[in-house]
């Protein structure tokens, strides 16, 4: 059930986000623009990511086509990469024509102005930014890689060794996936400006339903595995789906880098629009309040996530605690005599995962609002800078560490080799190599991807308040200018009283304009 509803369901969740939030980002950074000369009414901007996401839709069905296993001896891993990397030619392919049939030849943003065809260059660096960072991530966690072997070697010498081994995995796993992401960025500004990200990030999401069917294949794969077990069935049907466990723990961690990546590219282009809508020109640094916003933003993440993993340890103990009871007062559970009441577990998560979750989404919802109304657009922008960059790093850092943990233990099924000798299940590297997973399990599995919905949703609450926000601003700044034009003319004249009641009327007319 757990595997079901995070890895299915939550991971389905935090995608739809994304492709939804990319697709408004795009629309609003592409209102706009003046596309006059097209065949839209100057609404292909506009219209562009729609199109190129609906059909990304149509060529994930047909990238599924080629997902194909001959033998027992077929490499399930390859078979799933082919049908990725299908979808993703065949998308590129089609937007090179779709760009060309709906966009004007030359565009402009914001005084950048960019062509269609590089409308398309931009498209494809979303693309293979999500190519990359699945590939980067298969990488890390992957059972027989390297950075996977480095743990099993490490759960050799105990449980501490294991764990420092995860952590080091992790955190060295951020570097590549931020210098694509960087680069990436560079690359779709360089060619289309602010709409280059966001159409980029739109790239990205157009093969979207193949990852999410890619992502569902672990927990399946492992509701299989458990269903064989719990029937008793002969040991080569253990064996297989063992194999396909195995790699449907890679295929959630590449879902999860993708869904990072997605996020990352998702909060820049909704951070694009917001600039826009609050009339912000520049964010300056130096200014002491975004300093601040930007160093509270990049505190938040690490709140929330904490706050996801202590809700995940309370959930724990209340449920052992109800294992416990049941193994005490129900008698044959253990030799297949009586059945055990698996709804009380399930509720036991279910109740506590609504109830834990209800102050780390206030932070996500609230903050914004209150540091937005209180210091204004230009404070909010730092906060949500600050928060982007904090919670892609913690989450590709989270995710891939419990990715790789998982793997590791899931090596000594079949034996692995440690100082030249072999070591099984239930040997003390095995049962090192299981407080690692069990340690990264909330990592991969809650607040690693927590933080993919952290930054959309903060950007997105900035998205919606930042008229309100940009106006508030607007009429601050009127009554410093009248201010100033006060001072000036009580230099001139501070004599006449009735020229200081003139001056009062005046600034209140200025003031109600």
């Amino acid at each position: 059930v757990g595997d079901n509803v995070g890895d299915v369901a939550g991971m389905g969740a935090d995608l739809f986000g994304s492709y939804v939030a990319t697709i408004l980002a795009t629309m609003v950074l592409g209102q706009e623009i003046d596309a006059k000369t097209d065949n839209f009414g100057g609404m292909s901007p506009i219209l562009l990511p729609m199109v190129i996401c609906g059909l990304g839709i149509i060529f994930s069905i047909i990238g599924t086509w080629f997902v194909t296993i001959k033998g027992e001896k077929s490499n399930v891993q390859n078979a799933l990469n082919l049908g990725n990397w299908s979808s993703i030619v065949i998308t590129a392919v089609a937007s090179f024509f779709i760009v060309k049939w709906m966009l004007p030849a030359t565009l402009s943003l914001r005084g950048y102005e960019f062509t269609s065809m590089n409308v398309f260059y931009a498209i494809m660096v979303g693309l293979v930014v999500g190519t990359i960072m699945s590939i980067v991530t298969e990488y890390y966690t992957a059972m027989g890689k390297a950075p996977v072997n480095s743990i099993i070697q490490q759960s050799s010498t105990g449980h501490a060794t294991n764990i420092i081994a995860g952590l080091s995995v992790g955190m060295k796993s951020t570097v590549i996936p931020i210098l694509v992401l960087a680069a990436g960025i560079m690359a779709s500004y360089y060619f289309a400006g602010l709409y280059g990200v966001a159409i980029a990030a739109a790239g990205m999401m157009a093969t979207t339903a193949m990852q999410l069917a890619i992502d569902a294949f672990g927990p399946i794969a492992d509701n299989a595995g458990g269903i064989a077990e719990m029937s008793q069935l002969p040991p080569e049907v253990r064996e297989r789906t063992d194999n396909l466990d195995a790699v449907g723990n890679t295929t959630a961690a590449t879902g999860k880098g993708f869904a990072i990546a997605s996020a990352a590219l998702t909060s820049l282009a909704l951070f694009a629009a917001f600039v826009g809508i609050a009339g912000i020109t520049a964010i300056d640094i130096y200014k002491a309040p975004v300093l601040a916003g930007l160093f509270v933003g990049g505190m938040i993440p690490f709140v929330f996530s904490a706050l996801c993993i202590q809700a995940v340890g309370k959930a724990a103990m209340d449920m052992v605690q109800e294992v416990r009871r049941q193994f005490r007062e129900i008698p044959g559970i253990m030799e297949y005599k009586a059945k055990p009441e698996y709804e009380k577990c399930v509720a036991i998560s279910t109740k506590a995962s609504i109830r834990e979750m209800m102050l780390p989404g206030a932070i996500a919802l609230i903050t914004p609002v209150i540091v937005g109304f209180t210091f204004g657009p230009e404070v909010l922008g730092g906060l949500l800078a600050g928060v982007t960059v904090s919670g892609v790093l913690m989450g590709i850092f989270q995710s891939n560490a419990g990715g790789a943990w998982d793997n590791a233990k899931k090596s000594f099924e079949k034996g692995v080799e440690i100082n030249g000798e072999m070591y099984f299940k239930k040997s003390e590297p095995h049962k090192a190599s299981v407080t690692g997973d069990t340690v990264g399990d909330p990592f991969k599995d809650t607040s690693g991807p927590s933080m993919n919905i952290l930054i959309k949703l903060m950007s997105i609450v900035s998205l919606v308040i930042a008229p309100y926000i940009a106006i508030s601003s607007s009429n601050a700044d009127k009554m410093i200018e009248v201010r100033k034009q006060i001072e000036v003319i009580k230099n001139i004249d501070s004599a006449g009283v009735e020229r200081t009641d003139t001056i009062k009327n005046e600034i209140d007319t200025l003031i109600n304009r």
